[in-house]
């Protein structure tokens, strides 16, 4: 992991008794180790054949006149009465090949911006729930002052790497222009990359037009150096909406990012059987990335996965399963077949921040990881199945995510690290805490957990025998107060002010 090497040592009281929290330093990551390889080149073969047949006999419905005509001039066949779209592999392959294989994303921070694609991993806040939790206050409905708080977090902590699409929902602001108000927050609050929202055309235009504003440049040169991302969920089984479609259009047409992520639960959304959510998964993505290259040649698109599977007795979703974890796993083997960059997710469908929620989440984030992704979204907060954003899961998130990064380190073997001298300077039977090797590496030999308690059980009982949850409520209110706000300039502010208070007079009552 391309990283500076960490400072401090094992302790289980740092963050909990006045002092910082531990972090390792904030920079890309960069994933050393080979993805897995789950499935053959048979079985990807079979895979990929099986989503032609999907583009070229069933094809894709979509509901706008736009992407129709667009489809129609490139050669593929549109049904307008049945507003069908289907398409050879040939159209799909040539669109595949215009797409870059990595693309930059920059904030108005330039030591933060972030290269997706290759062997690079971020990871994101979550993003969309309608409520939020934590053990001091409890469940409530999505609210700005919440929303802020999750932006200030995510600024803090060094692991969490761009903001979502809207954390939470302040849901007592206007549907129609609230996303002013969190991209604001998104740009004031911290100097992170961000998602804005593509449902409709405004929406994305404004997110655009922000992020221009805050690092003092022209939309048409942002176009060359892009700063915003956006997911385009595909209606699974086989419907691409107009909203969708306008927000989609609108990104590639100013040459920024576009993810397109069908949401496949396996019995619910796909056939039952993994191998045909994959092939479904898999031609609604192409579908969505060929649009992206109609629209505009080169423009930078991810390839996204969040296939998972129901609970067949309930027909809830289900995350961090061992299905959800081969899926993240052979997508990102999907993505490569194409050269895209790939983006996956690490959730759970715990409704608390329990050792479900903990188990989930685990296994999911070694299958994102392993599995090649690129950005791993939702990483931070996710709990209750995505509808409920979690100060405590977020603290917890950032723990796995640590320990994750920490695994990617390359293990040295220098002669030094090798340790052949130490070992020779210690009797047979002896111990090696007062060797030299291990004083002169005591302080920065082991990674240093902020949520972790290693005391033995007698002074864990001593000092309040607090459990995991509790030390995670204390450390997202001590994060609070120790957060710093970044520098932006103060007419850049102005400016954005003036934005958003122009859009929301513009908007009125309608359609942003």
């Amino acid at each position: 992991m391309a990283r500076e090497r960490r400072s401090g040592g094992r302790s289980s009281k740092a963050g909990r008794s006045g002092g910082a929290i531990p972090q390792l330093p904030a920079g890309q990551i960069t994933n050393p180790n080979p993805p897995v390889e789950l499935a053959s080149p048979e079985q990807m073969q079979k895979l990929h054949d099986t989503s032609m047949r999907i583009l070229s006999e069933l094809g894709i419905r979509v509901m706008s006149d736009k992407i129709m005509t667009l489809f129609e001039a490139a050669g593929a066949i549109v049904d307008r009465e049945a507003s069908t779209i289907r398409m050879d592999e040939s159209l799909v392959m040539n669109a595949v090949a215009s797409a870059p294989a990595s693309f930059t994303l920059t904030s108005y921070n330039q030591a933060k911006k972030l290269t997706i694609g290759g062997n690079h991993l971020c990871f994101g806040l979550v993003a969309g729930p309608p409520n939020v939790h934590d053990c001091i206050n409890g469940r409530r409905s999505g609210n700005m002052p919440d929303y802020e708080n999750f932006i200030r977090l995510a600024h803090h902590f060094n692991a969490i790497n761009i903001i979502g699409n809207q954390v939470t929902s302040p849901m007592e602001l206007p549907a129609n222009n609230r996303h002013l108000d969190t991209y604001r927050a998104n740009l004031t609050l911290s100097d992170l990359p961000f998602h804005c929202t593509a449902i409709g055309r405004g929406r994305a235009l404004d997110g655009i037009n922000m992020m221009a504003i805050s690092r003092g440049i022209s939309v048409e040169e942002m176009r060359k150096d892009p700063g915003v991302i956006t997911i385009i969920s595909v209606n699974s089984p086989r419907l691409f909406d107009d909203a969708m479609g306008d927000g989609l259009t609108t990104m590639a047409e100013h040459g920024q990012p576009v993810t397109i992520t069908p949401f496949t639960l396996m019995g619910a959304m796909t056939p039952v059987t993994l191998a045909a959510a994959l092939a479904q998964q898999n031609a609604e993505a192409l579908f969505g990335v060929v649009l992206t290259q109609l629209v505009n040649p080169g423009t930078p698109v991810m390839y996204g996965a969040f296939t998972s599977n129901v609970d067949m007795r309930s027909g809830a979703p289900a995350f961090g399963t061992p299905e959800n974890t081969k899926a993240n796993m052979i997508a990102g083997q999907l993505a490569r077949r194409y050269s895209l960059p790939y983006r996956t997710s690490n959730a759970n469908a715990s409704n608390a921040v329990d050792l479900q929620a903990a188990y989930e989440t685990g296994m999911s984030t070694w299958g994102a990881v392993m599995g090649g992704g690129n950005m791993v979204y939702h990483a931070a907060g996710w709990l209750e199945g995505g509808l409920t954003a979690s100060y405590e899961k977020l603290i917890l998130d950032v723990e796995i995510i640590q320990n994750m990064m920490e695994f990617l380190r390359p293990v040295e073997f220098s002669d030094d690290e090798l340790g052949f001298d130490a070992i020779k300077s210690v009797e047979t039977g002896g111990h090696f805490f007062g060797a030299q090797h291990t004083m002169d590496r005591y302080e920065t030999a082991f990674y240093r957990p902020m949520l972790s308690d290693w005391t033995n059980y007698e002074n864990w009982e001593a000092a309040g025998a607090h459990h995991a949850i509790d030390r995670a409520t204390g450390l997202w209110q001590k994060a609070l107060k120790d957060y710093q706000e970044p520098v932006l300039d103060p007419a850049i502010r102005e400016e954005l002010d003036a934005y958003v208070a122009k859009r929301k007079e513009e908007i009125g009552e309608g359609e942003p």
